[in-house]
């Protein structure tokens, strides 16, 4: 076999990393088994194989097994036939030697191993290769080269190569079958608002998903809404198991713990500027500390560095998924970031920002939420309804994105002379699926409690001194879980009685360590 090692006179020779004999032995496996073929056809690619006979001998073994038929001596043959590799693989004799090579395929798994170990280490000697020649080329930031290679093999997203439309198509149709058996089963990250989760079917793992307005339309409140509903559902893996789903919001414009008393307020349903004031009621402390109690449990993670760049949040986002899990990003927002390097000017620059993110979507394998600004243009129209071309500094925004979002209110909360459910009324415009429909879907703002809700969701009333009478109706977009008894027993106890000053000021500050700091 050919010493693919370097041929220099005072290089030491090493051989590449691989077992020819345990390669010859799993494909004998497959040959003699009619069962083993289930697991090794579907743990392996032809690539995965060192020499050129063997990848080619795995793949017809492949696509006769795609076509429902049996795997021997005789349809390898006129698969190899059709494929024009007959005489490449050695013909008719060497492939009756494989099916001699062993007993049995009882051992099947232990070659298999041999052989994906082999794979993998030479993964690493390439990627190796790969960040050497970058480092010393000095064209591209070599420390972003080596982590997005050394994370890509971690992942096992080793860079695909051309494959045939039969195998895409193949897992088409599987996919469809599968939706049709369970229609919840693709169903991505929820937003919170069932409208939305029917137009979009959730929030798809690789979509860039930009979400735009003019300033103090809500922008932000929207996105933690998205957030919130996401850290407090589950999701079901493909072998059935519930696992909560875990988020990391890159804030370029609030601190942490402003977003958390905003979270803690639109959780609990209670008036912001109340709380901020120092004008509670004890039923509304008391939702407080519930609310606590589920921020606590949920899996959001925060990071508030406020001069920052897609290679920064990459980085963080890879370690966070790899360290503890990673289904979903908010980025707050897309005109505070740079690029990190030098470019021609500000629309080149987020031009370069949106590639980056959209790329970085599909890596991780996660819905990015990117927030964006629109441009004063649309402030100059008659008609103010925003619109794609309102995307502000760069129309690739508009190019990268899956999913465009708007929000559009015709009133301020400054206009008093009209009524509260016309001022209060949101239009959530999708502008743009790369995936499906556009639509336009209604909700209602509540400024109070910093957050939205679909249009006639009930929310809880507060009298005049403060207090709350009624207990608070559950956003129909949150799913929420049993309170525990212990504290369900201690807000019971305490209904009649104010809640002490130490209890509100633990409330109000968000200690180093919990859920809301990000663990980089």
């Amino acid at each position: 076999m050919q010493n693919r090692s370097s041929a220099h006179p005072n290089a030491k020779a090493r051989i590449v990393p691989q077992n020819n004999e345990a390669e010859q032995a799993l494909l004998g496996c497959v040959l003699i088994d009619e069962y083993a073929p289930n697991e090794i056809l579907s743990m392996l690619a032809p690539e995965d194989f060192y020499t050129t006979a063997h990848q080619l001998i795995f793949e017809a073994m492949k696509n006769i097994y795609a076509e429902n038929k049996p795997i021997d001596i005789i349809t390898l043959v006129q698969q190899l036939e059709s494929m024009g590799s007959m005489e490449a693989v050695g013909g008719i004799n060497y492939l009756t030697s494989l099916s001699n090579i062993v007993p049995s395929a009882s051992n099947y798994a232990h070659y298999l191993e041999i052989v994906r170990q082999n794979k993998l280490r030479r993964k690493i000697i390439d990627s190796a290769n790969k960040i050497a020649n970058v480092a010393y080329a000095g064209d591209e930031d070599p420390m972003s080269y080596a982590e997005k290679e050394i994370f890509a093999l971690g992942e096992g997203n080793f860079r695909s190569t051309l494959k045939p439309i039969s195998e895409s198509v193949g897992e088409a149709i599987e996919r469809m079958e599968m939706i049709e058996r369970d229609p919840l089963f693709f169903k991505g990250i929820p937003t919170g608002f069932k409208m939305l989760d029917n137009l979009l079917n959730g929030f798809q793992n690789g979509d860039l998903i930009i979400i735009a307005a003019r300033p103090g339309q809500g922008k932000t409140s929207i996105g933690m809404n998205f957030i919130q509903a996401a850290a407090f559902a589950e999701r079901t893996t493909e072998t059935g198991k519930k696992t909560p789903i875990r988020a990391a919001v890159f804030s370029l414009e609030m601190p942490a713990v402003q977003l958390a008393r905003r979270m803690l307020c639109s959780v609990a349903k209670v008036d912001m500027t109340k709380a901020n004031s120092g004008h509670l009621g004890s039923n509304e402390w008391n939702r407080l500390m519930l609310a606590k109690t589920k921020l606590d449990k949920a899996n959001i993670y925060i990071d508030d560095t406020s001069n920052t760049s897609p290679v920064d949040i990459i980085s963080k986002c890879r370690k966070l998924k790899r360290e503890r899990g990673l289904d979903i990003v908010m980025i707050d927002y897309l005109q505070l970031m740079s690029a990190g390097k030098r470019v021609e000017n500000r629309q080149q620059e987020i031009s370069d920002i949106t590639r980056t993110l959209k790329v970085a979507a599909k890596e991780l394998n996660v819905p990015i939420l990117l927030l964006s600004q629109l441009s004063r243009k649309v402030e100059d129209r008659k008609e103010k309804v925003p619109v794609m071309s309102d995307l502000r500094e760069s129309g690739a925004i508009e190019q990268d994105a899956d999913i465009i979002m708007f929000l559009y209110r015709q009133y301020s909360d400054n206009d008093k002379n009209i009524s509260d459910e016309e001022r209060n009324a949101v239009q959530l415009i999708i502008a743009k699926h790369r995936n499906g429909q556009t639509d336009t879907i209604d909700l209602t703002w509540h400024g109070a409690y910093v957050s939205f809700e679909e249009k006639d969701a009930a929310l809880p009333k507060a009298d005049k001194g403060g207090k709350t009478d009624n207990k608070p109706a559950p956003a129909e977009h949150l799913e929420e879980k049993p309170i525990p008894k212990d504290i369900a027993e201690a807000i019971e106890a305490e209904e009649s009685e104010p809640v002490a000053a130490r209890t509100r000021e633990e409330i109000l500050k968000v200690k180093p360590g919990s859920s809301e700091e990000m663990p980089f």
